[in-house]
Order: structure tokens, then C-alpha cells, then sequence
């Protein structure tokens, strides 16, 4: 059986890009400064709004005996310089491989994995809820055709993929209680798993970074967040699935 474990980053699309009737429904209803920016800031969580400058990706086999062999870890970043189908291979510090492209060649190299492993089992925190559907509209956008209906299935039970955030709270998330809906973050400190978050970045920090031109160093941050997610997996797999 295969796994592949997955994580975006997105940054919200530029201001200017909206009509001036789109820009007006955006900060509907803010007065302030503050307000303005808070829900600008927001932008980056529909894709309708933002678009994806990150996947990361990490595919992972489970033998006979139960164990898991990790095969495989990459990501595809976005560089805007980049417009053709083409491609430029960077190594990260961290050894591992990350492809530029533009996002539509993103997308589109996404749904050609997914095609090519099918069937796969897919691996997230939090993905059912964006990862998964902000992929799907998001794709549509650009008029890329989904390889696969990654929102097949119903709240509670959708076969081939499993969101560590519905299991976690056992499919009855609240705002507090033994099901409240921690972040990531928070799940992987108490579980003893290094926090992706721990060295200088965090999904709030993405669009700044984005704007920097630090590409390489949002690809390593997407891919620590999917190799903590793997790591929050096994502990899962092995305690918690019946």
C-alpha cells in the first residue's frame, strides 16, 4: 500500500488584480485600518482569492510486516519568472529536491502524481478542510481538469485519504473539550515531534517570504510540515487506528 503525504502554502493574489467591485466585497464591512488588513491578510485562505506557491510532497510504502519504507520527498515551488512548461531542479539545504515552475505547471504536475500512483492513500492535517479542496477550485481557476475528486466521500467518512484533524478529534471537533481542534503546531509539541514551526516560519509568514523571493525557503518549510505530518501519522497508525 502507498501513501502520500501532502501540504501547500498559498499567498493571497495581488490587490491590485480585483476590480474595484471584487476589492469593495473583500473589506465589506471593515472600518478601520486594521480591519482592512485583517481581512486582506484572510485572502490567503480561499482560492478564489490566493493562489498555491507550494506543495510538498512525500510518498511512503507500507510492507507486509506493517513497517514503512520512505521512498520519496519532494516539492514544486512557484517562481514567477518562470511562465513556459519548463522546470528548473534545485537542491535545498536540507539534500532534498525542489522543481520551480509557474503554478498552473504545479497543478498540473500534481494531479499527474496522483494519477500515476493511483490508487494512493493520502496523508494530511487539516487537508479535507483546504489543502484538498483549494487544489480543486484552484485548478478549475486555471482550467486544469483534477486527476481525481479529492472531495469524494461525505464529512465523515471519505475512503483513500485520512486528515490527522478529523481523526485527532475523532470527527467531532469543538472549541474546547477532549475534541477541541488544536493547531498542527500544538499537536506536534504534545506529541513530541519537531514543530515545523520552530525555525523562523510559519504559514503567516509565507506571503512575506513569497514577496522576498525567499522560494527555498518556504519549499523547506512545506516539507517539514510534511514530514511532521508523517511522523504525527505513524503515531496514529500505530495507537489510535481500529
Amino acid at each position: 500500500m502507498q501513501f502520500l503525504t501532502f501540504d501547500i502554502e498559498t499567498v493571497p493574489l495581488p490587490w491590485e488584480s480585483f476590480s474595484e467591485s471584487q476589492q469593495d466585497y473583500l473589506i465589506r464591512g471593515a472600518k478601520t485600518e486594521e480591519e482592512i488588513q485583517k481581512k486582506k491578510d484572510e485572502m490567503g485562505l480561499s482560492p478564489m482569492t490566493a493562489q498555491v506557491v507550494c506543495i510538498g510532497l512525500m510518498l511512503c510504502t507500507m510492507n507486509e510486516d506493517g513497517s514503512f519504507n520512505e521512498e520519496k520527498i519532494e516539492s514544486f515551488a512557484v517562481d514567477n519568472s518562470i511562465t513556459e512548461k519548463t522546470m528548473n531542479e534545485v537542491v535545498l539545504s536540507t539534500q532534498e529536491k525542489c522543481y520551480l515552475c509557474s503554478e498552473a505547471h504545479l497543478l498540473e504536475i500534481f494531479w499527474k502524481i496522483l494519477k500515476k500512483y493511483d490508487p494512493i492513500h493520502l496523508i494530511s492535517f487539516n487537508g479535507r478542510n483546504f489543502d484538498a479542496p483549494f487544489l480543486m477550485l484552484r485548478s478549475s481557476l486555471l482550467r486544469i481538469k483534477p486527476s481525481k475528486n479529492l472531495m469524494a466521500g461525505t464529512k465523515f467518512s471519505y475512503a483513500q485519504h485520512t486528515d490527522l484533524i478529523d481523526e485527532l478529534t475523532f470527527y467531532s471537533g469543538s472549541a474546547y473539550g477532549a475534541t477541541r481542534r488544536f493547531n498542527f503546531d500544538f499537536f506536534a509539541r504534545a506529541y513530541g515531534i519537531h514543530s515545523p514551526k520552530s525555525e523562523g516560519i510559519d504559514g503567516s509568514k509565507v506571503p512575506e517570504f513569497f514577496h522576498n523571493g525567499k522560494i527555498l525557503e518556504i519549499a523547506e518549510y512545506c516539507l517539514r510540515d510534511v514530514k511532521a505530518t508523517w511522523e504525527l501519522f505513524k503515531v496514529w497508525n500505530e495507537y489510535l487506528r481500529f
